[in-house]
């Protein structure tokens, strides 16, 4: 029965062109490990590399003026290796395009070449019969020469069960399998009625295989242990120039001088595909391990294509079970067969794989039912239902797709692009034609169905229309509760709230409804210019990969990126018990990350604006993630919480700041001891017209400019006062002689120009307000100057010598005594309406006829003052 149904079905294989390089002929074709690169060997003479993800040719080799048969990476020491028709082989750099070695081979043209998965060796077949084994540890030694063959050795492959072991095909007609190290072939496969061109071994664990092709234009599998013929496949018609078994698909691949190459299932033996590009003669195809890429080689140009699906057969139940299928086979692993190893993030996980038996069909999806108990497999046009403890057969039938509802004894099955069916309990219940077709469904809560026209969701159990929507979906993930769902397109995803209560109440009372269902189904809550490749709900968190191998999740309209990943992952789930996420690769390579549940349960609780919840669960939340989770408070506006729940001190201090809370910004100011944050406290205190703190603050921040501009806007003398003593101290003689200036201590300020050696200031400054100081200022200048230019400190006057240069000086010295005498010291603000101006006065005036207090006449001194005069501070 089961047998019958796989062969009315197809296997499904998306096959979808990626590149198409048009050049001369293609004779050889090999994919890199790693880059996105294809090497091409041209029968013209030269190799070609190119880019498959972006396609454009990204390096060229000329080799010779004949042609290249064979050009092969090798990764490991970033080389090209290539034979060619000169008989030599070339070593390429192929990131510095410098060649690295050359030599003779063989006698006659280079047919093929062979790279060794783990030793530094290499196999050489040749028109010359021969096979031989090159070691380039030693220098490119020839290390073995193999010779049985009576014809050109036209291809050679290692065993990938067994890297000792290979195979030749021989226009001889013959496969011969060898062992390194032995002269003799250990055996010889013969069959084909004409010349053998290509091998290729199996690379499954479960079928010792060889496949060949030849000028019979038939390809046989043979059996290598029981050295039998086990399939022949007809249906070229031209010669057979290459073979390929795919090392990850149930597929043979074929090439043909006819144009063709043909998909042939690889344990039906059912031709699946053929595929013709119109480039003529067929000449070569590989694939490669852990990639869908496939490259074809022709006479006018190089092909890759892109089969099957990119994401690995891969599941795990909410327990941490892991089920995956490798080939047909199905295998487990337990997350908690771990125990209390040590994990640490971005790390390969060390599992236990237990063996669960074969498939009866290929599975391209494997998945468990929400309550774990199940697992369905869904390929080759079938489905079949198994219990996940034990493999046993559940349940099966046709299914181009099959999809779990959110409870697990329920799903359905796309059956065509017209018919939906459902089952509950294993039993079908409903089956429907949506009126736009179906294209493709989803599970979970609704069941979503995509047509040409756009996603529609319908009720499980009545199958009636819930709501549609005009949006092509690649993905749909509903949250446990039911209440949220993401809806992922090519270029964006959106993320909805499902009003369950108004549709079901809709639909009871049949108002509100429209041809497109329940109008206020669904409220969309925010679009996300993110493309999702996979995803999974933590509460209200949603975590998922991107098309930029990030991890992140979304919470509240806020993106959090949890790791950058470097290569494509696909998430499996979140273990809360763990509080770690799981991925797993295309290599089924399983990896997790940290994520507390505790974090995602206050952003949760902070998104619902539930603040007693989410200081509930503020205590599980470790110290060193509170800071993450301060930040998402800021984010959301909740900046008072933000500052409570942080513990770095630069985010509270910055809070603080915003939030006007000066004595916790104080604190903080004073713990980290910063003339920073000193100095941006000050801004806000005197912004709040704090001048008590603005002042300490400037005092702790060493900001004098500051201190200055506060001290003569409010008018305090006494803080003038300090600031002057304390600039002097520090050696800051701008600011020092200013407020000495401005307190009308102008002895101070000339001895600081003195001090400074800024002596013609400071005679400048005595001619101006200290009339009786010029002779000594003047005798310390010309001393200064005299020790760089003696001509000019000569022409400097001094006014005890020279007093006729100098008129009017008994008047100066006379009001400079004047206004010693009268100055009157700080004044009150009020007073200053009463104060007249400095550069209203008459001093000169002022002091005639002033006679000093119990003072003798001055001396005569020749000098001129204009005024002195003071800036009155109130206290």
């Amino acid at each position: 029965m089961l047998q019958q149904k796989k062969n009315s079905f197809p296997l499904r294989l998306d096959i979808k062109r990626k590149l198409t390089a048009r050049s001369d002929r293609v004779k050889s074709v090999d994919l890199h490990p790693t880059e996105p690169w294809m090497v091409a060997s041209l029968y013209s003479g030269s190799v070609v590399v190119w880019n498959h993800e972006n396609q454009t040719l990204v390096k060229t080799f000329e080799v010779c003026d004949l042609p290249v048969r064979v050009a092969k990476f090798v990764a490991r020491k970033h080389w090209v290796v290539v034979g060619a028709d000169d008989m030599q082989i070339r070593v390429f750099n192929y990131n510095t395009l410098a060649r690295a070695h050359m030599f003779e081979a063989h006698a006659d043209y280079i047919r093929c070449i062979a790279v060794h998965p783990t030793q530094p060796y290499i196999l050489s077949s040749s028109d010359d019969m021969t096979i031989k084994l090159w070691d380039w540890d030693r220098k490119w030694t020839c290390s073995q020469v193999f010779e049985g063959h009576t014809h050109y050795v036209m291809q050679v492959v290692f065993n990938p069960k067994d890297n000792n072991q290979f195979a030749s095909g021989s226009l001889d007609r013959t496969i011969k399998v060898w062992q390194l190290g032995s002269k003799a072939p250990n055996f010889t496969l013969e069959g084909h009625e004409k010349g053998v061109n290509c091998i290729d071994y199996y690379s499954g664990g479960d079928k010792p295989y060889l496949i060949s092709g030849a000028d019979d234009r038939l390809v046989k599998i043979w059996d290598y242990q029981n050295k039998t013929c086990v399939q022949t496949l007809e249906g070229h018609a031209q010669n057979v120039t290459c073979v390929h078994f795919h090392p990850d698909l149930p597929i043979i691949l074929t090439g043909s001088e006819d144009g063709t190459v043909r998909v042939w299932h690889s344990s039906t033996y059912r031709l699946e595909n053929t595929l013709n590009y119109g480039m003529e003669r067929s000449w070569c195809v590989t694939g490669q391990r852990g990639s869908n890429s496939v490259a074809l080689g022709y006479d006018e140009g190089s092909i890759i294509i892109k089969m099957g699906r990119e994401e690995p057969a891969i599941s795990m139940d909410a327990s941490g079970k892991i089920m995956w299928a490798r080939h047909s086979e199905v295998q487990q692993a337990n997350l908690k067969a771990m125990g209390d190893a040590e994990v640490s993030d971005g790390e390969r996980l060390s599992l236990a794989v237990k063996d669960m038996g074969s498939c009866e069909i290929y599975p391209q999806m494997l998945q468990h039912s929400p309550n774990g108990r199940f697992v369905v497999v869904c390929g080759d046009g079938e489905y079949i239902i198994y219990t996940a403890m034990a493999l046993r057969n559940k349940s099966f039938g046709p299914a181009h797709e099959f999809v779990w509802a959110h409870d697990s004894s329920e799903y359905a099955i796309r059956e065509s692009n017209n018919l939906i069916r459902i089952f509950k309990n294993f039993k079908e219940k409903k089956n429907f034609k949506p009126d736009f077709g179906a294209e493709g469904i989803y599970g979970g809560f609704l069941l979503g169905v995509r047509s040409v026209s756009g996603l529609a969701f319908f009720d499980w159990d009545s199958a009636e229309l819930v709501h549609r929507i005009e949006i092509q979906p690649k993905h749909i993930v509903w949250s446990d509760s039911g209440e949220l769902l993401c809806i992922a397109t090519e270029e964006s995803f959106f993320v909805l709230r499902y009003l369950a209560e108004k549709a079901s109440a809709a639909l009871e009372s049949r108002q509100g409804l429209t041809e497109d269902g329940v109008e206020d189904a669904f409220e969309v809550l925010g679009e996300i210019q993110e493309v999702v490749k996979t995803g999974t709900w933590v509460g209200d968190c949603f975590i998922y990969t991107n098309s930029v191998n990030r991890l992140n999740y979304y919470v509240g309209g806020e993106i959090v990126t949890v790791a950058h990943l470097d290569r494509m992952m696909y998430l499996l789930g979140y273990i809360p018990k763990d509080n770690r996420l799981y991925l797993g690769d295309k290599d089924l390579t399983v990896i997790s990350y940290s994520l507390l549940v505790s974090v995602l349960e206050y952003q949760t609780a902070v998104m619902r604006r539930d603040f007693s919840m989410a200081d509930r669960v503020l205590p599980a939340i470790p110290k060193e993630q509170r800071i993450r989770v301060a930040h998402f408070l800021e984010k959301q506006g909740f900046r008072q919480q933000a500052l409570a729940v942080s513990t770095d001190p630069e985010h509270r201090f910055e809070l603080a700041l915003q939030l006007g809370e000066m004595t916790i910004a104080h604190q903080l100011a004073t713990e980290a001891e910063s003339e920073q944050k000193w100095k941006q406290l000050a801004e806000l205190a005197t912004a709040k017209s704090q001048f008590g703190l603005a002042q300490e603050c400037l005092h702790h921040a060493q900001d004098f400019g500051g201190l200055l501009l506060l001290a003569t806007a409010s008018g305090n003398s006494d803080m003038v006062g300090k600031l002057a003593k304390g600039a002097e101290e520090k050696g800051l003689t701008n600011v020092a002689f200013l407020t000495f200036f401005l307190q009308g201590k102008l002895e101070k300020c000339l001895d600081l120009l003195v001090k400074t050696k800024r002596l013609p200031e400071a005679a400048f400054l005595a001619r101006t307000y200290l009339p009786s100081h010029v002779p000594r200022v003047v005798k310390l200048w010309k001393e200064s100057l005299a020790k760089v230019n003696q001509k000019a400190a000569d022409a400097l006057a001094d006014p005890t010598q020279y007093s006729n240069l100098f008129p009017g000086l008994q008047q100066a010295l006379l009001a400079e005594q004047f206004l010693e005498e009268t100055h009157v010291g700080a004044r009150p603000a009020a007073d200053y309406p009463l104060i007249m101006p400095n550069e209203d006065r008459a001093v000169l005036e002022e002091s005639a006829g002033y006679v000093p207090s119990g003072a003798a006449a001055a001396p005569e001194v020749n000098t001129a003052l204009s005024h002195r005069g003071s800036l009155q501070l109130a206290h």
